[in-house]
Protein backbone atom coordinates (compact mmCIF):
# COMPACT_ATOMS: atom_id res chain seq x y z
CA UNK A 1 0.00 0.00 0.00
CA UNK A 2 1.11 3.50 -0.73
CA UNK A 3 1.99 5.40 2.28
CA UNK A 4 -0.06 8.49 2.38
CA UNK A 5 1.65 11.90 1.90
CA UNK A 6 1.81 13.97 4.90
CA UNK A 7 3.49 16.87 6.14
CA UNK A 8 6.32 15.35 7.92
CA UNK A 9 9.39 13.77 6.80
CA UNK A 10 11.87 11.55 8.13
CA UNK A 11 15.27 13.15 7.30
CA UNK A 12 18.20 10.52 7.59
CA UNK A 13 21.51 11.74 8.16
CA UNK A 14 25.22 11.29 9.66
CA UNK A 15 25.91 12.41 13.05
CA UNK A 16 26.49 14.85 14.69
CA UNK A 17 22.16 15.11 14.77
CA UNK A 18 22.33 17.29 17.93
CA UNK A 19 23.84 20.95 17.46
CA UNK A 20 24.69 23.80 19.78
CA UNK A 21 24.66 27.95 19.03
CA UNK A 22 28.15 27.60 19.22
CA UNK A 23 30.18 28.63 16.52
CA UNK A 24 33.96 28.93 16.01
CA UNK A 25 34.13 32.83 15.74
CA UNK A 26 32.24 32.68 18.79
CA UNK A 27 34.12 30.40 20.54
CA UNK A 28 37.14 32.48 19.05
CA UNK A 29 35.98 35.51 20.90
CA UNK A 30 35.72 34.24 24.40
CA UNK A 31 38.89 32.85 23.94
CA UNK A 32 40.58 36.39 23.02
CA UNK A 33 37.97 37.86 25.71
CA UNK A 34 39.51 35.71 28.07
CA UNK A 35 43.22 36.03 27.57
CA UNK A 36 42.75 39.86 27.94
CA UNK A 37 43.92 39.91 31.64
CA UNK A 38 46.74 38.52 31.17
CA UNK A 39 47.02 40.27 28.18
CA UNK A 40 46.60 43.50 30.01
CA UNK A 41 48.98 42.20 33.25
CA UNK A 42 51.78 41.37 30.72
CA UNK A 43 51.58 44.93 28.92
CA UNK A 44 51.70 46.37 32.66
CA UNK A 45 54.87 44.61 33.77
CA UNK A 46 57.36 44.57 30.53
CA UNK A 47 55.81 48.17 28.76
CA UNK A 48 56.04 48.79 25.49
CA UNK A 49 57.83 45.77 24.55
CA UNK A 50 55.30 43.66 25.03
CA UNK A 51 52.90 46.07 23.40
CA UNK A 52 54.82 45.30 19.80
CA UNK A 53 55.66 42.13 20.37
CA UNK A 54 51.69 41.08 20.66
CA UNK A 55 51.48 43.39 17.90
CA UNK A 56 53.72 41.94 15.83
CA UNK A 57 52.27 38.24 16.24
CA UNK A 58 48.84 38.88 15.95
CA UNK A 59 49.12 41.01 12.69
CA UNK A 60 51.38 38.79 11.13
CA UNK A 61 49.35 35.48 11.73
CA UNK A 62 46.57 37.96 10.02
CA UNK A 63 48.22 38.58 6.80
CA UNK A 64 49.60 34.71 6.88
CA UNK A 65 46.41 33.32 7.20
CA UNK A 66 45.18 35.52 4.17
CA UNK A 67 47.88 34.62 1.96
CA UNK A 68 48.31 30.44 2.65
CA UNK A 69 44.27 30.21 1.49
CA UNK A 70 44.93 32.66 -1.48
CA UNK A 71 47.59 30.53 -2.61
CA UNK A 72 45.43 27.56 -1.28
CA UNK A 73 42.49 28.73 -3.58
CA UNK A 74 40.44 28.26 -0.39
CA UNK A 75 37.61 30.56 1.46
CA UNK A 76 39.41 32.75 3.35
CA UNK A 77 39.54 32.11 6.83
CA UNK A 78 40.22 35.19 8.73
CA UNK A 79 36.41 36.59 9.74
CA UNK A 80 36.62 33.07 12.14
CA UNK A 81 39.21 34.86 14.41
CA UNK A 82 41.76 31.72 14.65
CA UNK A 83 44.32 33.55 13.30
CA UNK A 84 44.11 36.36 16.15
CA UNK A 85 43.64 33.57 18.61
CA UNK A 86 46.98 32.05 17.68
CA UNK A 87 48.90 35.01 16.82
CA UNK A 88 47.76 36.16 20.94
CA UNK A 89 48.85 32.66 22.38
CA UNK A 90 51.82 32.79 20.67
CA UNK A 91 52.94 36.58 21.46
CA UNK A 92 52.39 35.46 24.89
CA UNK A 93 54.32 32.42 24.90
CA UNK A 94 57.12 34.59 23.87
CA UNK A 95 59.43 36.85 26.47
CA UNK A 96 59.17 40.62 25.88
CA UNK A 97 61.87 42.46 24.18
CA UNK A 98 62.35 39.83 21.68
CA UNK A 99 63.57 40.78 18.52
CA UNK A 100 60.69 41.60 16.01
CA UNK A 101 61.30 39.78 13.18
CA UNK A 102 61.90 36.82 15.11
CA UNK A 103 58.66 37.10 16.16
CA UNK A 104 57.43 37.32 12.66
CA UNK A 105 59.36 33.82 11.70
CA UNK A 106 57.68 32.28 14.81
CA UNK A 107 53.73 33.52 13.50
CA UNK A 108 54.55 32.58 9.50
CA UNK A 109 55.39 28.97 10.98
CA UNK A 110 52.52 29.01 13.26
CA UNK A 111 49.82 29.41 10.28
CA UNK A 112 51.71 28.64 7.31
CA UNK A 113 53.32 25.07 8.71
CA UNK A 114 51.72 24.18 12.03
CA UNK A 115 47.83 25.01 10.45
CA UNK A 116 47.49 25.36 7.16
CA UNK A 117 49.72 22.43 5.59
CA UNK A 118 47.41 20.27 7.65
CA UNK A 119 44.70 22.10 5.49
CA UNK A 120 43.60 24.51 8.18
CA UNK A 121 41.64 24.99 11.55
CA UNK A 122 40.41 21.68 12.51
CA UNK A 123 42.96 19.43 10.49
CA UNK A 124 46.43 20.44 12.59
CA UNK A 125 47.85 17.51 14.71
CA UNK A 126 49.38 19.91 16.83
CA UNK A 127 48.48 23.07 18.64
CA UNK A 128 50.30 26.07 16.13
CA UNK A 129 51.25 28.85 19.15
CA UNK A 130 52.77 25.65 20.92
CA UNK A 131 54.67 24.25 17.31
CA UNK A 132 55.88 27.74 16.69
CA UNK A 133 57.40 28.61 20.23
CA UNK A 134 58.93 25.13 20.32
CA UNK A 135 60.49 26.05 16.61
CA UNK A 136 61.72 29.02 18.30
CA UNK A 137 63.24 28.08 21.32
CA UNK A 138 65.05 25.42 18.88
CA UNK A 139 66.09 27.97 16.37
CA UNK A 140 66.65 31.33 18.47
CA UNK A 141 67.78 29.91 21.89
CA UNK A 142 69.27 32.74 23.01
CA UNK A 143 66.58 35.81 22.68
CA UNK A 144 63.86 33.06 24.09
CA UNK A 145 65.69 32.22 27.04
CA UNK A 146 66.16 35.88 27.92
CA UNK A 147 64.03 37.66 29.90
CA UNK A 148 63.19 41.36 30.86
CA UNK A 149 62.92 42.34 34.53
CA UNK A 150 59.39 44.43 35.08
CA UNK A 151 60.57 47.40 34.49
CA UNK A 152 60.27 48.79 38.46
CA UNK A 153 62.78 46.07 38.82
CA UNK A 154 65.77 47.54 36.35
CA UNK A 155 68.47 49.22 36.81
CA UNK A 156 70.70 50.78 33.99
CA UNK A 157 73.13 47.79 34.38
CA UNK A 158 70.71 45.13 34.00
CA UNK A 159 67.57 44.83 32.53
CA UNK A 160 67.59 40.86 31.97
CA UNK A 161 67.53 37.98 34.37
CA UNK A 162 66.67 34.63 35.12
CA UNK A 163 63.43 33.51 35.93
CA UNK A 164 62.46 31.69 39.00
CA UNK A 165 62.03 28.40 37.08
CA UNK A 166 65.81 28.28 36.14
CA UNK A 167 66.53 28.98 39.61
CA UNK A 168 64.46 26.21 40.78
CA UNK A 169 65.85 23.84 38.73
CA UNK A 170 68.83 23.44 41.10
CA UNK A 171 66.24 22.55 43.74
CA UNK A 172 66.25 19.59 42.10
CA UNK A 173 69.61 18.59 42.54
CA UNK A 174 70.88 16.38 46.09
CA UNK A 175 70.93 18.13 49.47
CA UNK A 176 73.72 18.27 49.62
CA UNK A 177 74.20 20.57 46.43
CA UNK A 178 71.07 22.30 48.14
CA UNK A 179 72.21 22.92 51.17
CA UNK A 180 75.74 24.15 49.50
CA UNK A 181 73.97 27.45 48.09
CA UNK A 182 70.79 28.47 50.01
CA UNK A 183 71.33 31.91 48.85
CA UNK A 184 69.43 30.55 45.28
CA UNK A 185 66.16 31.03 47.57
CA UNK A 186 66.59 34.93 47.25
CA UNK A 187 65.77 34.22 43.64
CA UNK A 188 62.15 32.51 43.96
CA UNK A 189 60.09 35.93 44.23
CA UNK A 190 57.42 35.78 47.10
CA UNK A 191 53.85 33.87 46.73
CA UNK A 192 52.35 37.76 46.42
CA UNK A 193 54.43 38.40 43.37
CA UNK A 194 54.06 34.96 42.24
CA UNK A 195 50.26 35.15 41.81
CA UNK A 196 50.27 38.68 40.50
CA UNK A 197 52.98 38.43 38.24
CA UNK A 198 55.78 40.89 39.33
CA UNK A 199 58.65 38.26 38.16
CA UNK A 200 60.05 37.71 34.59
CA UNK A 201 58.87 35.66 32.64
CA UNK A 202 56.74 35.13 28.72
CA UNK A 203 54.78 38.41 28.70
CA UNK A 204 51.19 36.15 29.22
CA UNK A 205 52.92 33.39 31.91
CA UNK A 206 53.91 35.69 34.98
CA UNK A 207 50.17 36.31 35.85
CA UNK A 208 48.23 33.59 37.92
CA UNK A 209 45.62 35.46 39.11
CA UNK A 210 44.81 37.31 35.29
CA UNK A 211 45.08 33.93 33.91
CA UNK A 212 42.83 32.35 36.64
CA UNK A 213 40.26 35.57 35.66
CA UNK A 214 40.45 34.26 32.35
CA UNK A 215 39.67 30.50 32.84
CA UNK A 216 37.09 31.29 35.35
CA UNK A 217 35.54 33.13 32.08
CA UNK A 218 35.61 30.09 29.65
CA UNK A 219 34.42 27.31 32.17
CA UNK A 220 31.59 29.85 32.94
CA UNK A 221 31.00 30.20 28.71
CA UNK A 222 31.69 26.53 28.95
CA UNK A 223 34.26 26.78 26.12
CA UNK A 224 36.27 24.11 28.05
CA UNK A 225 35.83 21.66 31.14
CA UNK A 226 37.70 20.84 34.38
CA UNK A 227 39.26 17.88 33.57
CA UNK A 228 42.51 18.99 31.65
CA UNK A 229 43.22 21.55 33.71
CA UNK A 230 42.75 19.93 37.20
CA UNK A 231 44.21 16.65 36.09
CA UNK A 232 47.15 18.93 34.47
CA UNK A 233 48.08 21.30 37.97
CA UNK A 234 47.14 18.26 40.37
CA UNK A 235 49.83 16.33 38.43
CA UNK A 236 52.62 19.44 38.91
CA UNK A 237 51.33 19.62 42.55
CA UNK A 238 51.99 15.59 43.82
CA UNK A 239 54.90 15.57 41.51
CA UNK A 240 56.35 18.69 42.84
CA UNK A 241 55.50 16.98 46.46
CA UNK A 242 57.17 13.39 45.82
CA UNK A 243 60.32 15.02 44.29
CA UNK A 244 60.74 17.98 46.38
CA UNK A 245 63.02 20.43 45.78
CA UNK A 246 60.70 24.09 44.59
CA UNK A 247 57.65 24.69 46.98
CA UNK A 248 54.51 23.28 44.71
CA UNK A 249 52.82 26.08 44.71
CA UNK A 250 55.65 27.87 43.28
CA UNK A 251 55.81 25.12 40.39
CA UNK A 252 52.29 25.70 39.40
CA UNK A 253 52.56 29.46 39.26
CA UNK A 254 55.69 30.18 37.21
CA UNK A 255 56.27 28.84 34.00
CA UNK A 256 53.85 27.98 31.32
CA UNK A 257 51.31 25.46 34.07
CA UNK A 258 48.81 28.28 33.85
CA UNK A 259 48.31 29.57 30.60
CA UNK A 260 49.24 25.99 29.76
CA UNK A 261 46.51 24.06 31.47
CA UNK A 262 43.69 26.42 30.73
CA UNK A 263 44.44 27.89 27.70
CA UNK A 264 47.15 25.92 25.63
CA UNK A 265 46.28 21.76 26.43
CA UNK A 266 42.12 22.71 26.45
CA UNK A 267 42.64 23.54 22.41
CA UNK A 268 39.70 21.39 20.78
CA UNK A 269 41.09 20.16 18.05
CA UNK A 270 44.79 18.69 19.68
CA UNK A 271 43.31 17.16 22.68
CA UNK A 272 40.99 14.18 23.58
CA UNK A 273 36.75 14.97 23.13
CA UNK A 274 35.49 12.27 25.77
CA UNK A 275 36.02 12.77 29.89
CA UNK A 276 38.09 10.31 30.61
CA UNK A 277 40.50 10.91 27.85
CA UNK A 278 41.12 14.35 28.84
CA UNK A 279 41.88 13.81 31.81
CA UNK A 280 44.60 11.16 30.80
CA UNK A 281 46.08 13.97 28.73
CA UNK A 282 45.58 16.31 31.25
CA UNK A 283 47.89 13.78 33.26
CA UNK A 284 50.33 13.10 30.66
CA UNK A 285 51.12 17.08 30.40
CA UNK A 286 51.64 17.26 33.93
CA UNK A 287 54.35 14.29 34.44
CA UNK A 288 55.97 14.72 31.40
CA UNK A 289 56.18 18.88 32.17
CA UNK A 290 57.65 17.62 35.43
CA UNK A 291 60.18 15.39 34.04
CA UNK A 292 61.42 17.82 31.76
CA UNK A 293 61.96 20.66 34.51
CA UNK A 294 63.44 18.09 36.45
CA UNK A 295 65.67 16.13 33.71
CA UNK A 296 65.70 18.17 30.72
CA UNK A 297 67.75 20.13 29.14
CA UNK A 298 65.28 23.22 29.90
CA UNK A 299 63.77 24.82 33.02
CA UNK A 300 60.55 24.74 31.56
CA UNK A 301 58.63 21.96 29.64
CA UNK A 302 55.24 22.70 29.19
CA UNK A 303 55.30 23.30 25.92
CA UNK A 304 56.53 20.59 24.90
CA UNK A 305 54.70 17.92 27.03
CA UNK A 306 52.03 19.28 25.84
CA UNK A 307 53.19 18.81 21.98
CA UNK A 308 53.61 15.30 22.72
CA UNK A 309 50.87 14.76 24.11
CA UNK A 310 48.95 16.39 21.24
CA UNK A 311 50.40 13.60 18.86
CA UNK A 312 49.17 10.58 20.85
CA UNK A 313 45.75 12.24 21.20
CA UNK A 314 44.13 9.76 18.05
CA UNK A 315 45.10 7.20 20.44
CA UNK A 316 44.05 8.59 23.57
CA UNK A 317 40.60 9.21 21.87
CA UNK A 318 40.33 5.47 20.51
CA UNK A 319 41.31 3.74 24.05
CA UNK A 320 38.14 6.47 25.31
CA UNK A 321 35.25 6.30 22.99
CA UNK A 322 32.55 4.77 23.87
CA UNK A 323 31.42 2.08 21.62
CA UNK A 324 28.24 2.53 19.18
CA UNK A 325 25.25 0.79 20.79
CA UNK A 326 24.76 -2.72 19.59
CA UNK A 327 28.06 -3.15 18.94
CA UNK A 328 30.04 -6.36 20.04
Amino acid sequence: MKPKDTAEHYILSSSPHAHSKSSVRGIMRDVIIALLPTTAAGIFFFGWPAVWTIATCVSTCIVAEALCRLAMKRENTIGDLSAIVTGLLLALNLPAGIPLWMAVVGSVFAIGVAKQVFGGLGMNPFNPALAARAFMLISFTGPMTTWLKPFWWRTPDAATTATPLATMKTWFAADAVAKATPHATDAIPSLANLALGNMPGCIGEVSAVALAIGAVYLLWRKVITWHIPAAFIATVVVYSLVAGGAPAYSQVLTGGVMIGAFFMATDYVTSPTTAKGKLIFGFGCGLLCMLIRQFGGYPEGCSFAILIMNSVTPLVNRWTSPKPFGAK
